[in-house]
């Protein structure tokens, strides 16, 4: 990998621990970011997915206890539904399309995190058929390109969580997953001894943005870089799905 790649590398992880703990909405940002460093979309999805559940063990030794395990378990048999069917699109997506779907599910998941802003969707409806519809897109979603945060983002809010359950909830909820997708990952050869060096050599970065995210974070206003995120976002997933 190229200087220039390992410092896009290096800078997404940070991102990661950022997002872990202090700031969700990064995770848009991170998979276009990891896929530019890369230089292969489908690897870049097995690079990433170590990197999240080293973030993840950060969040849950700062936020494990607030996690509401009612709701976590009322969404999980959709989730698993989803896995087995993004399981199913991932053997049958190659190389030269994945870009642009991956592309497509940041570029949707910007959009739905900017629907959901817009029109206030905070206090939706606590319908079964909306925790299927979201956790079944949150599975699809996340094997495909580790990118379940938009859905499960909107249905947790919608619950009315405060930002520890909020992210408590996230965090266990993500480690579980994530952890269930590492053999599935590793029989498709987008996690490789290679990608795992990688990772370790990356692993300091992470923990670098998480303690950022728990330290930082709630001293400033998070607007700006929230719509940085959502901008940088999208000029990423264009990227992938045209050029």
């Amino acid at each position: 990998m190229p200087d220039s790649g390992l410092l896009l590398s290096c800078v997404a992880a940070v991102l990661v621990g950022f997002s872990k703990t202090g700031m969700p909405g990064m995770g848009f940002i991170v998979v276009p970011l990891l896929a530019m460093a890369v230089g292969d979309a489908r690897l870049s999805v097995g690079v990433l997915l170590p990197l999240l559940m080293v973030g993840d063990l950060w969040a849950l030794g700062f936020y494990n206890r607030h996690a509401d395990w009612r709701i976590i378990v009322s969404i999980a048999p959709w989730i698993i539904v989803g896995l087995c069917v993004g399981g199913f699109l991932l053997q049958r997506i190659d190389n030269t399309v994945f870009p642009p779907v991956l592309g497509g599910l940041v570029l949707c998941g910007v959009l739905l995190e900017l629907a959901r802003q817009r029109f206030r969707w905070e206090h939706l409806p606590r319908h079964p058929l909306f925790a299927g519809a979201m956790g079944t897109a949150a599975g699809i979603a996340t094997i495909l390109g580790n990118l379940a945060g938009a859905f499960t983002n909107l249905y947790l809010l919608s619950r009315g969580l405060d930002k520890e359950r909020f992210i408590g909830s996230v965090a266990w909820m993500f480690f579980l997953v994530n952890a269930s997708k590492f053999p599935v990952y590793l029989r498709q050869d987008m996690i490789t001894p290679e990608t795992l060096v990688l990772d370790l050599k990356l692993a300091p970065a992470v923990c670098l943005g998480a303690l950022i995210g728990r330290l930082v974070l709630p001293r400033v206003s998070t607007a700006l870089f929230y719509r940085l995120v959502m901008v940088l976002a999208t000029v990423g997933a264009l990227r992938l799905m045209f050029l």
